[in-house]
């Protein structure tokens, strides 16, 4: 009797671990709302206007994007070059830009953006290119 009620146990305990777990689309769609509710609105840094994330579900990609108050021109574009990617790798440290995420092959296309929306600077997180990204 109490062999047979460990066993239901055991499953029950199994089939609940195993509803529980997330898989990467949930996992992204998720970090897409806390990124947006928590860590868009107090994030700081220097010049950074705004930020915000955006998921692709489907395509397993999050674009995150950084608005600025930099005028559009190739000393700013320059400067952006060596800037975003050490803020990146910050961000990547403090696990706001989830290794785990880009472990489980969801890409991040991380946009630097002048004041007019153009692209100052464009990073692309993949599970291949963050060990080269985090050297």
């Amino acid at each position: 009797m109490i062999k047979k009620i460990s066993q239901i146990a055991c499953s029950l305990l199994v089939v609940l671990m195993l509803v529980s777990c997330k898989n990467t689309k949930q996992k992204l769609q998720e970090f897409v709302v806390t990124y947006n509710k928590t860590i868009a609105p107090s994030f700081r840094a220097d010049n950074i206007t705004l930020t915000t994330a955006r998921g692709y579900i489907n395509d397993g990609k999050i674009e995150l994007r950084f608005e600025t108050d930099l005028e559009q021109n190739e000393a700013n574009k320059s400067a952006a070059v060596t800037s975003f990617p050490k803020l990146i790798k910050l961000m990547i440290d403090k696990d706001q830009i989830p290794r785990q995420l880009i472990e489980e092959g969801v890409q991040f296309d991380v946009y630097f953006l002048a004041d007019d929306n153009t692209v100052l600077d464009k990073e692309v997180l993949t599970g291949e290119s963050l060990k080269d990204f985090l050297k």
